[in-house]
Parts: C-alpha cells; sequence; structure tokens
C-alpha cells in the first residue's frame, strides 16, 4: 500500500516579518557604508595633520608669502615661497587659457552636433587623455616641443603637458552640464526661429554656466599639484622668472622636490610649508567652485 506525502502549504511572511528583515539589512549596508567612509577619513586626517603640524611653522613667517628663495643658503631659516606660488599658478592659467576654450567647444560639438565618425572619435581620443599618467604627457611634449621642435624647457612646455591632463576633465564636466540642459528650452528656442548656434549661445550655455564653471575650477585644481611635467619639462629657478617662453620657473611641486635633497632642517621646514601651501591653494580652489556654482545658481 502506497503512501502519498502532501506538501505542506508554505507560509508567507507577514507584514511584520518583512519590514524587520528590511530594517536590519537596511541597518547592516549603512553600518558598512559607515565603517568603510570612517576608514578611508582615517588616512586622509592622519596626512592633513602630518602637513598642519610640520608645515604650519613655515607658513606663519612673515617673508614665508612675499619672499623668494633668492640669496638664501640651504641651512638657513629664511626666504619664502612667493617665486614658487607665482609659478604654480602661472604654469596653470597658461594650461587654463589653452584647454578652458578648447575642453567647452568640445563638449558643445559631442552634445549638440556630436554625429558620426568624428564624434566617436573625439569621444574615443577624450577617454584616452583621461587615462594618461602625468609623467606620459610629461614625455610627449619633451619628445614634440623640446627635443623634435627644438623649443628650450620652459613654463610654457609644462603648460602644455597641464593641457593634455586638464582637458579631458574641461570637457567630461562640461558635457555633462550640458546634458543636464532640459530639451524643452532648445525646442521651445527652435519654435521661435532661433538658429541653433545662437540657442547654443544664449540658452544652453548659460543655463550650464554654473556647473561648467565649478567643473573648469575642479580642473584647475587637479593639474596645479602635478610633479612629472615640472620635473621633465623646466628646471628650479630660486627666484621668480616672469618669462614663460625660457628659462626656469619654480613651482610648489617642484620647490618641494628640489628640497627634499636639503638634508637641513630649514630644508625639511620648506618642505612641510610648501606642501600645505599647496594644499591651502587647493581647497581655495575648491571652495571658490562651490561658491560660484551656489552664486550663479541663487541669481538665476
Amino acid at each position: 500500500m502506497s503512501t502519498v506525502l502532501l506538501d505542506k502549504p508554505v507560509k508567507a511572511p507577514t507584514f511584520r516579518e518583512t519590514s524587520l528583515n528590511r530594517r536590519i539589512r537596511n541597518n547592516i549596508a549603512t553600518g558598512v557604508v559607515w565603517t568603510c567612509f570612517v576608514l578611508a577619513l582615517i588616512p586622509l586626517g592622519w596626512v592633513l595633520f602630518m602637513v598642519v603640524s610640520k608645515g604650519l611653522e613655515a607658513i606663519v613667517a612673515p617673508n614665508w608669502w612675499m619672499n623668494s628663495q633668492r640669496g638664501v643658503l640651504p641651512d638657513q631659516t629664511a626666504g619664502g615661497v612667493y617665486h614658487a606660488i607665482y609659478g604654480t599658478i602661472v604654469q596653470s592659467a597658461v594650461a587654463a587659457i589653452i584647454a578652458v576654450p578648447l575642453g567647452v567647444m568640445a563638449a558643445i560639438f559631442l552634445v549638440e552636433y556630436g554625429r558620426g565618425w568624428l564624434a566617436k572619435v573625439t569621444t574615443f581620443t577624450v577617454d584616452i587623455l583621461a587615462g594618461v599618467p602625468s609623467i606620459v604627457a610629461a614625455l610627449f611634449v619633451f619628445a614634440l616641443w623640446i627635443s623634435t621642435l627644438g623649443f628650450p624647457k620652459s613654463a610654457l612646455a609644462v603648460s602644455l603637458a597641464l593641457v593634455l591632463l586638464m582637458l579631458p576633465v574641461v570637457v567630461r564636466s562640461t558635457e555633462e552640464m550640458l546634458k543636464l540642459v532640459p530639451d524643452e528650452l532648445r525646442e521651445a528656442s527652435y519654435a521661435l526661429g532661433v538658429p541653433k548656434w545662437k540657442t547654443i549661445v544664449r540658452i544652453v550655455v548659460p543655463t550650464a554656466l554654473p556647473g561648467m564653471i565649478s567643473g573648469i575650477l575642479l580642473s584647475l585644481a587637479r593639474v596645479m599639484g602635478e610633479t612629472a611635467p615640472v620635473l621633465v619639462l623646466v628646471g628650479y629657478s630660486k627666484s621668480i622668472n616672469s618669462n614663460v617662453f625660457d628659462g626656469n620657473m619654480a613651482s610648489l611641486p617642484l620647490l618641494i622636490y628640489q628640497e627634499l635633497a636639503n638634508p637641513e632642517p630649514a630644508g625639511r621646514l620648506r618642505v612641510w610649508g610648501a606642501a600645505l601651501t599647496l594644499i591651502l591653494m587647493i581647497a581655495l580652489l575648491y571652495l571658490a567652485a562651490a561658491a560660484v556654482n551656489k552664486f550663479l545658481t541663487r541669481n538665476r
């Protein structure tokens, strides 16, 4: 005689049990996220603490911001980094003058006109540039600008290398901001008979301008601390050189590298002071980007 076994019906979880399970999973996920966040902040906080504690003595000196290292001996706790700050700002500004118009126009082309093989080539080139290490960009400029064309080492050569590093950031940030502009604004402008180029200039770009400026400032902050281009393409100078086309020119990364070879306590103090100065300059750019974005968005 065979026995037929019937499966017992599975009891569905109640609403209270489902809600409890979701809360448990949510709490576990929240705890994991917060743990990872704290673990990421530990090395960052340690680096900031070390730089501030070791470099604060240098930057509070009255001659730190308004003097160069001209005539200062390696063991003397004197002079400042005015020449290096000047070099960092000039090299980054020249790079921005070249990279920003090219990046903005490339982004406008990709968003508004990008069709066919040219758009694919442009996108592929931007993606390649985004992954190029700074030393590769420096060596490329050295091989083309200095070795092949015969131009001397200069701040301009450094700026050309920074352009390669800055360009993909400008293109991508501007492209994303332009994509956020509602298509209804474009269509309303076209319906009034406004040409496409004028719609872009008068409607699309002003609407995306706050995010574009923030992206440009962030890209500028990204290239200010690059070390490889200044090591390969220009020499160090203890005084200010206002000629970007020829001669050595200091910058904060180059000053840090130069003073690392100085075994004196004064050299170590200048290293930490220059590092803290660079962090402050980049932090000011980030704050400026946030302030510009907030100001332009509020006044629309």
